[in-house]
């Protein structure tokens, strides 16, 4: 079993965007957690927020308390307020529910 988020953002800019990554994955890691899916979309055909959606993902961990103890990591923060809130405007939280390990 693991925990398994898919979120939606809002990515402003995706130069920037793209160091938060490479800067938070090797904590990700570290953590036990992967990226899974990736999109860029074009289009959002329906959606229950205001918020624009040109990003979906999909994160795992391998519980949701490993999940709330990586957001909450002192070394993440930093990398967060680094480059995540000057590149993404918006966040969606799509779902959250555990998975089968595959």
């Amino acid at each position: 079993m693991a925990f398994e988020r898919i979120m939606g953002l809002e990515v402003i800019d995706d130069k920037e965007y793209q160091y938060y990554r490479e800067a938070m994955e090797p904590l990700l890691k570290r953590f036990g957690g992967a990226f899974g899916y990736d999109f860029k979309v074009a289009e959002v055909l329906r959606t229950k927020t205001v918020d624009n959606i040109n990003r979906v993902f999909t994160i795992t961990f391998p519980s949701e308390q490993v999940m709330t103890d990586f957001f909450a990591n002192p070394e993440y923060l930093v990398i967060k307020q680094k480059h995540f809130h000057s590149s993404v405007k918006s966040t969606t939280t799509i779902a959250l529910h555990e998975t089968h390990d595959e």
